[in-house]
């Protein structure tokens, strides 16, 4: 299968999960679950995340990135990830009862419950989907996704009409793992690790420890906040904070969180080619904060009419948080592929300094604006993005040898058609309803207007991801004329 293909099947499955979840999110927030009973889910969803992740171990990434993988090493890649996700989730459950202790209510006892044991379902897909990622059969990893989406949609919104509150969400959790497993094994043909096998266990290791770091620091500093609001300020205040991130992180998965899978098996093709890797991480950092940074800056200005207008009034209180995590996402789409990159390029021992370095960077920035409250907390991961950029950058342009002035005028140009994008929201909300009184027609009116001064804005520019854009809908646009014709 092509990069286009694969590309293609990715957004299919990406924009009809995002669909699927975002409408089932918005019904139970507007007539099924309270912000207190979305911040109780969180916690235990947060507080179980933070060790669940050790199950992957870095197995799909030591297939898709392995340069000669045989039977033997896939073997050895499935037992070892049997052996540590049912370890792990066999500890997920057994901490579910300290963790009520430490929040002091009983009520995430069986919420953590349903989560944890969710997670003995996990290393059922994880081999499965590698390997059809590996040979860039996107249509099944498609698959899987919308099969899991289905899944958790339909089973949270059955038991949020049925009143069970938060146990609806966790129960949506476990169902998503379900349907994962189920499709993946469908779709590689029922695969098992029989007979188990351990032989080829260096390299995994190998991998498994950078990933262990990898995924550690990224679980902490995305999960840190919700724990730390959640025993400072409680679940309601939680419950807002979950509100905004998740509006503001399926926004940018929406846009560029299933192309990127695409881009790590791509780049492993390049680098096995001999051939430079820095032009085309250019064309990759100049797509993705084109198309990243106009639709988060416009949901940052039209933060609080997008949160009035979804979910109602008893959100509102979550759009300061929304303005200020879509600005903080903004930044974590400036270096795309930051930890792919040196994983495929042997530089683990540098990308495991610079994650710890940027988890200390945002816990300190976390634990001064506690005693400030719940927007100054959010703030801080806006600052922390601020250096996460600074701490990436330099770093992915010694591996990949891309040009700094190259890098820069992408970013300059980027930001241009930002500034033109979000220009009319700004102009509407002087010469009609502000914030507080914007309704759908002036939502969908400024955001119009956005998308056609960004279009003009990349074509005046001459924006390298216009030339992206283009040649990818060039497949699309023989097919009409052969369909026509």
């Amino acid at each position: 299968m092509s990069v286009f293909r694969a590309a293609s099947w990715a957004l299919f499955a990406q924009y009809y999960s995002f669909i699927l979840t975002f409408t089932a999110s918005l019904i139970l927030a507007r007539y099924f679950i309270s912000p207190e009973e979305l911040g109780l889910f969180s916690i235990a969803f947060a507080a179980i995340s933070l060790i669940a992740f050790l199950q992957d171990f870095g197995v799909g990434r030591y297939i898709n990135g392995e340069r000669d993988l045989d039977r033997e090493k896939i073997r050895t890649a499935f037992t070892l990830s049997l052996l540590i996700s049912w370890g792990i989730a066999a500890i997920c459950v057994g901490l579910t009862w300290p963790l009520s202790a430490f929040y002091d209510n009983e009520a995430l006892v069986p919420i953590s419950l349903v989560i944890a044991s969710s997670y003995f379902l996990v290393p059922f897909a994880i081999v499965p989907q590698a390997l059809r990622q590996r040979e860039l059969d996107f249509k099944s990893s498609a698959l899987v996704d919308m099969g899991a989406a289905t899944a958790n949609a339909t089973v949270s919104l059955y038991l949020g009409w049925k009143g069970h509150g938060p146990m609806a969400l966790a129960w949506g959790a476990f169902a998503q793992q379900a349907g994962r497993a189920i499709v993946a094994q469908w779709r590689a043909g029922w695969t098992a690790p029989w007979p188990p096998g351990l032989s080829q266990t260096g390299k995994l290791f190998a991998y498994g420890g950078t990933n262990t770091v990898l995924v550690a620091c990224m679980q902490i500093t995305t999960h840190a906040p919700e724990l730390l609001i959640g025993r400072v300020l409680g679940p309601i205040s939680v419950g807002f904070f979950a509100r905004a991130f998740g509006l503001a992180a399926h926004l940018r998965l929406l846009l560029v969180g299933a192309v990127s899978g695409v881009f790590f098996p791509a780049f492993r093709k390049i680098r096995d080619a001999g051939e430079p890797i820095g032009p085309p991480y250019i064309l990759v950092t100049g797509a993705f904060t084109a198309i990243m940074w106009p639709a988060l800056a416009g949901l940052a200005v039209l933060a609080e009419p997008t949160i009035n207008f979804l979910y109602g009034e008893k959100w509102v209180e979550s759009a300061p948080l929304l303005f200020w995590l879509a600005l903080a996402q903004m930044c974590f789409v400036s270096v795309p592929l930051n930890a792919d990159l040196p994983i495929l390029l042997d530089r683990q021992k540098d990308l495991v300094f610079r994650l710890f370095l940027d988890l200390a960077t945002a816990l300190t920035l976390l634990a001064l604006a506690i005693p400030f409250g719940l927007e100054a907390i959010v703030a801080s991961r806006f600052a922390h993005g601020l250096l996460w950029i600074v701490l990436f950058a330099s770093f992915v342009q010694r591996i990949t040898g891309f040009s700094w002035r190259d890098w820069l005028l992408t970013q300059l140009r980027s930001l241009a058609v930002t500034l033109l994008a979000i220009a009319p929201s700004l102009i509407f909300y002087r010469i009609a309803d502000g914030p507080q009184d914007a309704g759908i027609m002036q939502i969908l009116a400024s955001a119009g207007c956005g998308v056609i001064l960004w279009l003009i804005g990349l074509w005046l520019l001459r924006h390298p991801a216009l030339t992206v854009i283009i040649e990818n809908l060039e497949p699309v646009r023989r097919r009409l004329l052969r369909a026509s014709t």
